[in-house]
């Protein structure tokens, strides 16, 4: 969300301003592959030579372990490639010497699972060795190795299982969205009938990602050949890549790879549930059965799971238990053993009467005959009992869980509610593209539908589906394509729908929302008040449509700057929401983030950033991780800290929202425009003049390619530049970019907006610094003007107008007025910023300023004192002010 910020462009004017390293594995082919495995392998050698014979021996035998498998010559780039590891456990091999060298800079890393040594003497290594607890051996031969890497893959895949928890005594935004995004993807996949089709693409699939790993392409092939001779289970339990490959997806939520293998979950999940009928169908209540499973857990997960004792865990993936005690028991003993986990054995009670997630006894259909194991599939939901230690060091634990019915009410409500979003009665891959917008996979989706055209000879269908087109491509910033798919839909639901059908109503508001995002606000306004006047008629009166509706209503108000008209349509909204809705669902998120927008807009600061706080408390729990509207609210978060004055936070949480928004949105979407523009903003704030000028030029460059040139947002791009050029004494520069900002408002902005008052304040700062001091005050008067028909009596910006009307005062020698101008920005300021806020320091310093002109040096000394105090206090970054502020003290009090 892009924001402007009243700040100080000089150190007496207020402002209303709006590669990896060549080594890395850098092609689509290798990324994927480091998300087949959860376990990779990095071998650092000084004398690696990929023209020698004897190396590629080394690794074809390395990769017949793990798949995924990276050389190095030199240290440095082997430790800045670890720290770009975040979905996978790294297991090492450090040759000779160079481990003692390495060890003490890696062995911290979380991503570090298993290191070991290869080198030609044992006995020079054995010593040091023992220091380090990841370290699992030293070896001469690459046999050895090979061995041992197996054991700890195995031991990563045990320990990467998924898991959820949920407190007993839970807030509603404890609520996990792993597992409840999860659980419906499952079922989705779970109504596809899924053809050969589907199955020929996944091993097309699998060749490219193992074209040049003569191992598992021979898995493959014999996969091809072979899948329908063997049952599901045969298969998952045989440890080929099948296995990792899932896992790894459901673990990470690679929704690309699940859906590419939803014919094996599908087949999986069948096969349980056919067994599990044929094995316990019949079984006596009460009749129980205890299995194990021995695993690490993150120190996170543990303390989130204490934490939740007496509630529920759940485990999204498939899960293997075995009947053995004490070999799961040495499972949790080694996983113990790593200093960033926490070794837990769990004891698990299952009543086969209660269970709604199927379970099976293997042996005997695994593809290991001997294993005498319980395979349970996804979701398998269990109450949490006793947690007690197992050894005196607080590494190793024993849990005690009872297999549970799925009954957590909460739980149940929001999933259910996500659920009915999904549209349960539609086809299998309508409702996976459903989904997949809603956990904010844009592309995914995008392919599911177009796919679904393909495939489609119904008219009617060909409408619904060109209808979430557009959606899709509006949520990814491609309007005029979202605009295209919406007109197609349109014309074919006129045709066959009645005049009164609700679609026709759907298709109306997200028009208006498209306008509204291509800057067009009266006529996305007039699609708003058409879709309110037919859903006001046609639906109850706490419907969440009609929420819906009030939402869009006050987005429009609040584009065109009425504040308190916007704030009574999201209030209308929120109540509805509260009626209707669960209180942990999704649109709360969009709610709070409204709320906290409008008062922001309104100066009201603490009561945006509450506003700002619930809505990302929302989001974090309701929304998978990584989802746009997270990046909206750490972009949220930090406008408002950037208002407040605290700008290194306000830079903190901006670059949280770019972290996100560059995974989740097209690399040239506008909300990555707004992101830039925001950090530009905190940078310039900051005194760092060419970070934030490159900041706003790459929002700019996004926003011509994504957006109408006559759009507001590039108005505050232009008007963004403008400042950092006028903080930097650019003044021709700036005026230049001033003006086209102004432009671009007076067409696109009602003529009172806040935003057009904006550029007649940029204006005048420009012509008061070039001398033009008449100029400067009509433009001043023009937004002082505007501000008073739009903003709030007490808003932070009459203070900024204040000021700098005294400022050009001051600048003309007439102090009195100047004096009195400054008196009033001070009053205003102290009401409705923080008390250490920057801009109080800019209006004191200029208070010193004209008592100094005109001789009264004592009020001036205590000014300057107060100025400098704030600096102090707020600006440790910015030593240019600092040093004007202590400059003017300094001077003053040798005249006193």
């Amino acid at each position: 969300m892009e924001h402007q910020e009243s700040t100080t462009a000089t150190a007496f004017i207020d402002v209303k301003q709006d590669e990896p390293a060549s080594a890395f594995p850098t092609n689509a082919t290798e990324n994927r592959r480091m998300n087949m495995q959860n376990a990779l392998l990095i071998w650092l050698d000084n004398s690696i030579d990929s023209n020698n014979a004897d190396c590629n021996n080394i690794i074809k035998q390395l990769k017949r372990v793990v798949n995924n498998v990276n050389t190095f010559t030199d240290g440095e780039q082997y430790v800045e490639f670890i720290q770009t590891i975040t979905n996978n456990k790294v297991c090492m091999i450090v040759s000779d010497s160079l481990g003692q060298h390495i060890v003490p800079n890696v062995h911290h890393m979380s991503q570090i699972d298993t290191i070991f040594i290869f080198c030609n003497t044992q006995e020079s290594h054995e010593q040091w060795t023992k220091e380090w607890p990841k370290i699992k051996g030293v070896f001469t031969d690459i046999t050895s190795i090979c061995e041992a890497l197996k054991q700890a893959a195995q031991q990563c895949e045990q320990n990467a299982i998924s898991i959820s928890f949920v407190a007993s005594e839970k807030e509603f935004d404890q609520l996990d969205s792993t597992f409840i995004y999860t659980q419906i993807l499952k079922e989705i996949l779970l109504t596809i009938k899924f053809e050969d089709e589907h199955f020929k693409e996944f091993i097309a699939y699998c060749r490219g990602i193992y074209e040049d790993d003569e191992n598992e392409l021979k898995n493959v092939n014999q996969l091809q050949t072979t899948y329908k001779d063997n049952t599901p289970i045969w298969w998952y339990t045989r440890n080929a890549f099948l296995y990792s490959m899932l896992n790894q997806a459901l673990r990470s939520m690679d929704v690309d790879m699940i859906i590419r293998m939803g014919f094996f979950v599908n087949d999986l999940h069948h096969d349980i549930k056919r067994l599990h009928s044929e094995q316990f169908d019949g079984e006596p209540s009460g009749k129980t059965f205890t299995v194990y499973r021995g695993q690490g857990l993150s120190k996170e997960d543990f303390s989130n799971m204490t934490k939740a004792k007496g509630g529920l865990i759940s485990f999204n993936n498939f899960l293997s238990t075995g009947k053995n005690r004490d070999m799961s028991l040495t499972l949790a003993q080694q996983a113990a053993t790593n200093p960033d986990l926490v070794g837990v054995l769990f004891i698990m009670s299952i009543d086969p009467t209660v269970a709604t997630t199927p379970f099976v006894s293997i042996s005997g259909v695994s593809y290991f005959h001997t294993e005498d194991e319980v395979l349970f599939s996804m979701h398998s939901m269990f109450s949490i009992g006793d947690i007690k230690p197992i050894d005196e060091n607080n590494h190793l634990y024993q849990v005690n869980l009872t297999l549970n019915n799925d009954n957590d009410h909460d739980l149940l409500t929001l999933t259910d509610r996500i659920r009915q979003d999904t549209f349960p009665g539609s086809n299998g891959w309508y409702r996976l593209g459903q989904l997949l917008i809603k956990m904010g996979h844009f592309t995914k989706a995008q392919e599911v539908y177009e796919e679904l055209v393909r495939q489609s000879n119904d008219e009617s269908d060909k409408a619904s589906i060109y209808h979430q087109l557009g959606g899709i491509k509006n949520n990814e910033g491609e309007y005029e394509e979202a605009l295209s798919y919406y007109e197609k839909a349109l014309a074919i639901y006129q045709e066959t729908l009645p005049a009164n059908d609700i679609t026709l109503d759907n298709i109306y508001n997200d028009i208006g929302v498209l306008y509204h995002s291509m800057g067009d606000y009266l006529k996305g306004l007039s699609f708003d008040e058409k879709v309110l006047e037919i859903k006001q008629q046609s639906l109850p009166s706490n419907h969440p449509d009609l929420a819906t509706s009030y939402n869009n209503m006050g987005n429009a108000y609040s584009k065109m700057g009425d504040y308190p008209k916007s704030l009574s349509y999201y209030e209308k909204a929120f109540e509805i929401r509260q009626q209707s809705l669960p209180p942990n669902h999704p649109d709360f998120g969009a709610s709070y983030s409204n709320l906290g927008m409008v008062y922001e807009s309104m100066g009201d600061y603490s009561k945006s950033l509450s506003y700002y706080e619930n809505a990302l408390e929302i989001r974090l729990q309701s929304l998978p991780p990584n989802h746009p509207e997270l990046g909206d609210s750490y972009n949220n978060l930090g406008t408002v800290c950037d208002s407040m004055g605290d700008y290194p936070k306000a830079l903190s949480y901006y670059e949280k929202a770019l972290a996100i928004t560059q995974q989740s949105l097209p690399p040239n979407h506008p909300s990555l425009g707004s992101t830039y523009n925001n950090i530009g903003m905190a940078y310039k704030n900051m005194g760092d003049y060419p970070k934030a000028l490159s900041s706003h030029e790459k929002a700019l460059e996004i926003q011509q390619k994504s957006l109408p040139p006559n759009h507001p947002e590039l108005g505050t791009s232009y008007d963004n530049i403008g400042m950092v050029y006028y903080s930097m004494d650019d003044y021709t520069k700036a005026l230049s970019y001033f003006e086209k900002a102004h432009a671009i408002r007076q067409q696109s902005l009602p003529s009172n907006h806040p935003e057009v008052g904006v550029s007649y304040n940029s204006l005048g700062m420009v012509y008061d610094s070039m001398g033009h001091y008449p100029k400067a005050l009509s433009y001043y008067e023009k937004a002082l003007e505007i501000q008073r028909k739009s903003l709030p009596s007490n808003h932070p910006d009459f203070g900024a107008s204040y000021n700098n009307l005294g400022m050009v005062y001051d600048s003309m020698g007439d102090y009195p007025e100047a004096l009195s101008y400054y008196e009033k920005a001070l009053t205003i300021k102290q009401q409705s910023l923080p008390s250490n806020h920057p801009s109080l320091g800019n209006t004191y310093n200029n208070l010193g300023m004209v008592y100094e002109n005109m001789g009264n040096y004592s009020k001036a000394h205590s000014c300057y004192k107060c100025a400098l105090e704030i600096v102090e206090q707020s600006l440790p970054t910015n030593p240019l002010k600092f040093q004007t502020f202590g400059e003017n003290l300094e001077r003053v009090k040798q005249k006193l």
